[in-house]
């Protein structure tokens, strides 16, 4: 308890008195004797007591009291001797008449004294000697006098009797000793007159700031000099003394009183100064710092340490440059703080990280160097400012302006830049790059179906896919809507890209789960590559796109590498969409129709209609051409809904047993006025229902929701038939079998082509396919039979209907009407086994037939020959040169020509990758060019 008292009235005393004089003293709040005011005007302002409430007699008696009485009496002397102390520092403070050092003053009188008697071998006169003695006694009592006058306030009238007792009284009775020596004794005046000038001096030196008593102490001084010669000329000099002194101190009181507001004012305007430094300070605004001159803080602002989580006397002393994280602050080219530190400049608004590791602070600094009257640095002042939130801010702006808001992947804008920073590059090898363009398949009919809030949800998954796939191997950025561009920094092998973009599109393809639906979409891809495939953004963006596109012409759900004639192909893509338009709205399309024959009977049981389009200058173009280009240019829905009605026209002039099949985009399908359009067609042609057969492919059920079912439903109530067209080459799922009504499975003509060939298993999923479309009570079509030996599979494996070449090729519609008035019975023609399968092309050649170069293009190609286009008339038998890659050249000879088409033959057969292309086929480019 005893302790615990103590150190409260200790702390509450002392230790705040001594923290707020050395905070007043820091501050210039504190009146020092060694600058108080001329006059003494101002030295009671600055004697008020420091002391603090907290030790006042009651507050430490109040204290005390709660004490026991055995402890009472202890306490109460070490209050008393505290209260003696504080009073001893506030006498201290205080600035009186009296100087505190005016007790030398008796050395100065005596020592005189003594020396004058040795230097003139004589003792002085006895009044000489009582009165030095006397005024010596009384200038070493003035220590007690002081102590009194600064004790407490005193009236004025005491006080200056104090001061005329201590100060002047001595002054005058040394100069009477010294007079009356020099009067009446043997004294040089020449001493004498040394000794008096002593007095003044020392005088002079105690009094320099009490003007006042200063010169009343200089007419002591010499008053009795003048009043012991007692000649008028001494008396005239004191008298026009007096009246200067007077002058010259009334002068000097008026200097003092305007030297004294003036530093009123300046003590006013640095405490309004401070306090508003303080409220900036106090309010967040802002710190303040210095360093000395080797970058050591002598003063920074609490709030920075609070900051910082460390106490300001913790702060004291450091390194400036360790309160931040400079790892932000050195950026290449920049003038970073360590810079403006050592170089000794001046810098502004700089703005560097807090060295805080829970938390990021960011702050703006400005500072400048400070130098001495002599010009020597002597340290850094400036201040700060928080800058986390305009940071934070500035941060959240770049973001939306450089990354995409719904996915959080790089934009446009911010995918250019990539590209632009590394094709800009100092060195050649580091400009190489490869650019992926990336477009969903299939996506815009998730949007149209499900809405724009799934669509976006779609995205994000999709960003994800691809950020996860692609890894730290390049940077996924979103361009817009439903396209992603991939950039991948560096050389890259052709195969690595082209695992990579198959690892995309096998990623992509997985379905999704969309507020609890299923969805399944594609991607394809384009693949352009610097140098290789341009030097700029702009060329390696296009020829990307270029790229893209030929991906989707071949199918979608692949990539495409670019090559240097898919510009051509772009062109003619836009010339072919250009003639499709003129073709629709001008008649220029036709439908053909091939037999469909029942395996049982050979007896035409219907046919499908295949769109056709003979082009005014190109010829038939076939619809792998057209109809993805009708699909992007969003031509599509009025092609089905001509073909679905011309379709019905033809179907009313046949036989009544024979039906008509109608290929029904997915676009289409979403419609919901196709149930109204296939309604009226039939009505209008007079035909049942039941001769109408709809061929829907399985991209309908990748959105998998009520709108698919209710759209089976209605057609159902139509009463039209419908069929799975090209089963099992799309995400087959056997739930599309059980939930949509189907009336037919058609087997798509690549599980018929090779299927007789050995170790083939195409004829055991041929099996499987009709033995579940029989236990399901449906129909199956086998596509694409155009050998005897695969007729025999089919049959074999119980297809109920067949259609191909083996039968007949597709008829216009005249030919067809003339086919069913020639009767139903179908005979089977064609070659016992099948030639080697071909791939589909797009590549320009050169041909050279006894020195003469002919352009040309490969429009299809296999191991033993391929179809040529570009040379009109072309005798059969002409042989030709062709360079299908650097070191191979074949020799082909013209098997049949047609127009400006013809079939050639190789004389050794090539070799072909799995996806169907010449083997060296880029380097085979290269060598053409050179020979063009």
């Amino acid at each position: 308890m005893e302790n615990r008292g103590f150190a409260v009235i200790r702390d509450c005393g002392v230790n705040r008195f001594n923290t707020e004089f050395w905070h007043r003293e820091r501050m210039g709040g504190l009146a020092q004797e060694s600058q108080p005011d001329l006059d003494g005007s101002a030295a009671h302002d600055g004697a008020r007591p420091l002391v603090p409430a907290a030790l006042t007699e009651s507050t430490a008696e109040g204290a005390a009291k709660n004490l026991t009485d055995t402890k009472r009496p202890e306490l109460q002397r070490r209050i008393n001797a505290e209260r003696r102390d504080a009073q001893k520092v506030q006498q201290k403070a205080r600035y009186g008449l009296i100087p505190n050092d005016w007790y030398l003053m008796a050395l100065v009188v005596l020592a005189p004294l003594a020396s004058g008697m040795l230097v003139s071998f004589n003792f002085a006169p006895w009044p000489t000697i009582v009165t030095a003695i006397i005024a010596a006694a009384i200038a070493a009592s003035s220590r007690k006098l002081v102590a009194w006058e600064r004790a407490e306030e005193r009236p004025k009238h005491l006080v200056a009797v104090a001061v005329s007792f201590t100060v002047f009284l001595p002054i005058l009775l040394a100069s009477f000793a010294q007079s009356y020596w020099l009067q009446y004794g043997t004294l040089d005046w020449r001493w004498g007159v040394g000794v008096l000038i002593s007095f003044n001096a020392f005088t002079s030196t105690l009094l320099s700031r009490r003007l006042p008593i200063l010169f009343m102490a200089i007419l002591c001084a010499w008053a009795p000099v003048c009043v012991m010669d007692g000649s008028f000329e001494a008396m005239a000099s004191l008298g026009a003394a007096a009246a200067v002194l007077v002058v010259v101190a009334r002068h000097q009181l008026l200097l003092a009183k305007k030297a004294a507001s003036r530093r009123e004012e300046q003590r006013r305007h640095h405490n309004r100064f401070r306090s508003m430094l303080n409220e900036y300070e106090d309010a967040g605004l802002g710190w303040f710092w210095e360093t000395d001159r080797r970058g050591l803080l002598s003063y920074v602002s609490p709030r920075v340490a609070k900051t910082l989580g460390r106490s300001q006397k913790e702060l004291l002393g450091k390194p400036f440059l360790q309160i931040f994280n400079l790892g932000e602050d050195r950026q290449e080219g920049e003038r970073t703080l360590t810079f403006h530190m050592s170089a000794r400049s001046s810098f502004h608004e700089l703005p560097v990280r807090a060295a805080r590791i829970d938390e990021e602070r960011w702050w703006s600094v400005s500072g400048r160097p400070m130098y001495d009257s002599f010009q020597n640095f002597v340290g850094f002042r400036g201040s700060g400012t928080d800058l986390t939130e305009k940071k934070r801010s500035q941060e959240n702006a770049s973001r939306l302006a450089h990354y995409d808001s719904l996915t959080g992947l790089a934009n446009r804008f911010q995918m250019a830049q990539s590209l632009e920073k590394i094709l800009a590059a100092p060195h050649e090898t580091q400009r190489e790059c490869a650019i992926f363009l990336l477009d969903l398949d299939r996506f815009k009919q998730v949007n149209d179906s499900m809405g724009h809030p799934a669509g976006d949800a779609l995205l994000k998954q999709v960003a994800q896919r691809l950020e996860a796939t692609v890894g730290k191997l390049g940077r996924v950025g979103r361009l817009g809507g439903d396209e992603f561009e991939i950039l991948i920094p560096g050389r890259e092998e052709p195969e690595k890209l082209a695992n990579l973009a198959h690892e995309i599109i096998g990623s992509l393809s997985q379905p999704y789960s969309i507020d609890g639906q299923r969805v399944v979409i594609g991607a394809s891809l384009g693949i352009a590559r610097s140098p290789a495939n341009g030097v700029t953004s702009e060329a390696l963006i296009r020829n990307s796109d270029l790229a893209l596109y030929a991906a989707k012409d071949g199918g979608r759900g692949r990539y495409h590498f670019y090559s240097n004639d898919l510009h051509s192909a772009a062109e003619e893509r836009s010339e072919l969409e250009s003639d499709l338009r003129d073709a629709i709205s001008q008649g220029g399309l036709e439908l053909f129709y091939q037999p469909v024959v029942l395996t049982a009977t050979e007896q035409i049981a219907g046919f499908e209609a295949l769109l056709r389009w003979n082009h005014p200058k190109q010829g038939w173009i076939s619809p792998a051409r057209f109809v993805p280009i009708a699909e992007d240019a969003g031509l599509i829905g009025a092609i089905g809904e001509w073909a679905l009605r011309t379709a019905c026209h033809d179907l009313a002039k046949w036989p009544e047993n024979v039906r008509c099949a109608v290929n029904v985009s997915a676009l289409q399908f979403a419609n919901p006025q196709l149930p109204a359009i296939v309604t009226s067609a039939l009505a209008q042609n007079g035909i049942h229902p039941s001769r109408l057969e709809l061929e829907i492919t399985e991209s309908v059920f990748l959105n998998d929701d009520e709108g698919t079912d209710a759209m089976f439903a209605a057609l159902k109530g139509v009463g039209v038939r419908l069929a799975l067209d090209d089963f099992g080459t799309g995400y087959s799922s056997l739930g599309y079998l059980k939930k949509a009504p189907f009336d037919k499975i058609k087997i798509d003509q690549s599980f018929v082509r090779g299927a007789t060939e050995p170790g083939s298993r195409n004829g055991a999923i041929i099996a499987s396919i009709t033995s579940l479309a029989h236990a399901l009570g449906m129909d199956t079509t086998a596509e694409g039979v155009e050998t005897l030996d695969e007729l025999d599979l089919v049959r074999m494996h119980g297809c109920s209907h067949i259609q191909g070449y083996i039968y007949e090729k597709a008829l216009s519609a005249d030919a067809a009407f003339e086919r069913l008035e020639s009767g139903l019975q179908a005979l089977a023609k064609g070659p016992r086994s099948a030639r080697a399968s071909r791939q589909t092309m797009l590549r320009k050649i050169v041909l050279d037939h006894d020195g003469q170069f002919y352009n040309g293009t490969i429009r299809n190609i296999s191991t033993t020959g391929a179809l040529v286009e570009g040379l009109w008339n072309v005798p059969v038998g002409t042989i030709f040169t062709i360079a299908l890659s650097e070191t191979q050249t074949v020799t082909a000879t013209t098997r049949w020509c047609t127009k400006d088409r013809m079939g050639i033959e190789f004389a050794n057969p090539v070799k072909l990758s799995a996806a169907g292309k010449v083997l060296g086929g880029e380097v085979a480019q290269r060598s053409i060019r050179k020979a063009g």
